[in-house]
C-alpha cells in the first residue's frame, strides 16, 4: 500500500511539474482589454512562455478578440472562418513557443483604437537548477560528481514528463 502511494505521489508530481512553473497574464492589468492602450508597451519586458496563460477581461458585449497572424494583425482584420471570444473574461493558454497576435474585432477598436496585442511566446522555462552534489573524491561536484544539468538538458527534461506519467500510470494499473 505505502509503494502504491509512494506511485500516485510521483505520478501527480511528474504531471504537476510543468504546469507549476506557468504565469497569468491579465491582458492590460488593471485596465483590462479596452481601446487607446498602449499593449505593446505593456508587453515589453513581460517573458510569456509555452503554458502561460492570457486574460482577456472586459465588458461583455464592449469587445472580443480574435487570434490572427502577421498580416490580420497589421490590417486589423480577422479571418471570417474564426469565431471570436467574446465572454469578457477569455483565457487563451499559450500552447506554442512563437510570434502570436491579437485584436478586437468590434468596429475600428483595432485599426483606430489600438486593440490589438503582439507578444513572442518562448519555451517553456527550465526548472531551477539543483546546486552540485559533492563528488565520491570529495571534490566540489565539478568534474567528477554530479553537477546541474546544462540549458541542453533542462530543455529536453519537460518533454519526458509525459512520458513518465503514462508510465507511472502504467506501473500503478499492474499493480492494482
Amino acid at each position: 500500500m505505502a509503494f502504491e502511494k509512494m506511485l500516485i505521489t510521483i505520478a501527480m508530481i511528474a504531471i504537476a511539474a510543468p504546469s507549476a512553473l506557468a504565469k497569468e497574464f491579465v491582458v492590460g492589468d488593471e485596465k483590462g482589454w479596452t481601446v487607446n492602450f498602449d499593449y505593446q508597451t505593456w508587453a515589453a519586458g513581460k517573458d510569456f512562455r509555452v503554458g502561460d496563460k492570457l486574460i482577456f477581461k472586459y465588458a461583455e458585449g464592449a469587445h472580443n478578440v480574435f487570434r490572427v497572424d502577421g498580416n490580420g494583425f497589421e490590417q486589423c482584420v480577422a479571418p471570417a472562418e474564426t469565431e471570436a471570444l467574446a465572454t469578457g473574461n477569455d483565457v487563451i493558454t499559450l500552447t506554442t513557443p512563437g510570434r502570436k497576435w491579437y485584436i478586437c474585432g468590434v468596429g475600428q477598436h483595432c485599426d483606430a483604437g489600438k486593440q490589438r496585442l503582439a507578444i513572442t511566446v518562448l519555451p517553456q522555462s527550465d526548472p531551477p537548477a539543483s546546486s552540485p552534489l559533492p563528488s565520491s573524491d570529495g571534490g566540489d561536484g565539478g568534474s567528477s560528481g554530479a553537477f546541474p544539468p546544462s540549458g541542453a538538458t533542462r530543455a529536453v527534461a519537460p518533454k519526458y514528463y509525459g512520458w513518465m506519467a503514462t508510465a507511472l500510470g502504467l506501473v500503478m494499473m499492474t499493480i492494482i
